[in-house]
């Protein structure tokens, strides 16, 4: 008879006020009998203790509130007892409440609340209010479709998904399509053929590599969709749907900078939750045709570094990874070519602008202007997002945001192997990277890259190499994916084009991440 008793709504405590209540009853929650209160916002609870006969005060100061926001459920389930290979039925015991929880170092994980009670009545009536609740909360996907690529690292991704991931997705009652791809570009061509209305979302488990061919994909689709010029895109229109990124691959440069770690089950609680976050992305375009879409990009060492690990796949990604950093260091060379770029205006009395932002312009002068450079560069990177990873914590392009509309453009000029060293090691430390006469970032809005054929082999070489084959010497390294590509380059930054489910790491705690490989 106490397990069915339920309290009048009215009698509400202030700590209610402001707040209509939905539902008030008894449950037993860790194995005590609590009166619990629910609203639209909260979800809250107090034992029940006894009066007792002494007037002793302090049994009451035990009787602490707690309380659970409902923007933190993702999940509602009622609790059945049931036998060894039953599926349906069994003994209601009650109604369990998967709740989304902050751990530290930004990772995230679910736990269950149990609410007791065996009255059928009093948990459906319950159930049904919760979940009325849950599904009003926007952004939560209920249909996904998913790409994993079972090749990513240590061919991981797809036991990452089915044993992680996939059980999450499933406890949220979220529908997935799953697309285990088989060759590259295979996510590509699978979504050119998608009917995207028919989810809420896409999600792709991988590597960098892997995530770039699926933003890229999705937003090709988009202009597809809106009847674009797939090959001139001067204003392309935004992805209909987020991406999720599940890190499974070598590098996870996009999962650490939209989470902070790089963690699946992180990633995919920010799914289920809905945690969208706007950003920004770049149009790699030559003269004649789009290349790709992209979050960032490197020309020189960084790329030399991933098509020299790309022709050495057969090693163990890890040493493939090492072997190629150390390869490319040995053979250091720069990158004869000539950058054109229109600067990002800046208001001179912004205080949220850094100093060296506002010299630059007052340098540079109008946003409208292109401004060239040429000479030899052993890297050009160019990104429009911080790009967070292991190596660098505080990120590759610090000075930049997910989407703030520009892009940064870091400039390493031609040095000496034991500058560079010491330039790439403060990527791993606190002390500012680009504090070195050879390093020059700018923020910019669009670029163009052209490098000289022939530029970065020796004379040797120069004089065997015919126009064509050159042309594999200027590599271009787009989010982890390898382009080779000779002829000019033209990026351009897009204000907030797709939607990724994540957060701004800015709100996140500080990584503490470290790298020892140089």
């Amino acid at each position: 008879e106490r397990q069915r008793r339920v309290v009048p709504l009215a009698a509400t405590s202030p700590a209610e006020a402001g707040e209509e209540p939905f539902l008030r009853g008894i449950f037993e929650i860790s194995k005590r009998s609590c009166d619990v209160v629910l609203s639209a916002r909260r979800l809250r609870w107090s034992p029940i203790l006894p009066e007792s006969p002494t007037g002793d005060s302090s049994m009451i100061l035990q009787a602490q509130e707690e309380i659970i926001e409902m923007k933190d459920v993702f999940s509602v389930k009622l609790k059945r007892r049931r036998f060894v290979g039953q599926k349906n039925g069994g003994t209601l015991l009650g109604i369990t409440i998967f709740k989304c929880l902050n751990k530290e170092e930004n990772k995230l994980t679910d736990c269950a609340i149990h609410l007791n009670n065996l009255s059928e009545d009093h948990c459906h009536s319950w159930f049904r209010h919760l979940k009325e609740i849950l599904n009003g909360f926007q952004n939560r996907p209920k249909s996904l479709k998913v790409f994993v690529n079972p090749r990513s690292h240590k061919r991981e991704a797809t036991h990452v998904y089915y044993e992680q991931v996939a059980p999450l997705f499933k406890l949220a009652d979220i529908k997935t399509d799953v697309t285990v791809t088989e060759y590259e570009g295979h996510a590509l061509s699978v979504l050119k053929e998608c009917e995207l209305q028919a989810f809420d979302g896409v999600v792709c488990v991988g590597g960098d590599g892997s995530v770039s061919e699926v933003a890229h994909g999705l937003l090709l689709k988009a202009q597809i969709d809106a009847g674009k010029d797939t090959d001139y895109i001067p204003k392309p229109v935004k992805a209909p749907i987020p991406l999720g990124v599940i890190p499974a691959g070598t590098t996870n440069i996009l999962a650490h900078t939209l989470y902070g770690v790089k963690h699946a089950v992180t990633a995919t609680l920010h799914i289920v939750m809905g945690h969208i976050q706007p950003v920004d992305v770049c149009t790699f375009s030559t003269p004649s045709k789009l290349l790709r879409f992209g979050f960032s990009a490197m020309f020189g060492f960084g790329a030399r570094t991933l098509a020299l690990a790309e022709k050495h796949r057969w090693m163990p990604a890890s040493q493939r990874k090492d072997f190629a950093f150390i390869k490319t260091l040995a053979d250091l060379k720069s990158e004869e070519c000539e950058l054109s770029f229109l600067p990002v205006e800046i208001s001179q009395g912004d205080p949220h602008e850094n100093d060296s932002n506002r010299e630059l312009l007052l340098y540079l002068g109008s946003k409208n202007q292109w401004h060239k450079i040429q000479g030899h560069f052993l890297n050009v990177s160019i990104m429009a997002i911080p790009c967070l990873c292991s190596m660098a914590p505080r990120g590759l392009a610090p000075n930049t945001r997910l989407n703030n509309g520009s892009m940064a453009l870091i400039l390493v000029q031609n040095t000496s192997r034991t500058e560079f060293i010491k330039h790439l090691k403060r990527y791993a430390s606190e002390r500012n990277q680009f504090n070195f006469p050879f390093v020059e970032t700018y923020t910019i809005q669009e670029v163009k890259v052209q490098p000289r054929l022939g530029s970065g082999l020796d004379a040797k070489e120069n004089t065997c190499m015919n126009a064509a084959s050159a042309e594999q010497h200027h590599p271009w390294n787009i989010d982890g994916d390898l382009l080779k590509e000779a002829s000019e380059v033209h990026v351009r930054v897009h204000p907030q084009l797709i939607n990724l489910y994540g957060v701004n790491t800015d709100d996140l705690e500080s990584s503490h991440a470290t790298c020892s490989c140089i």
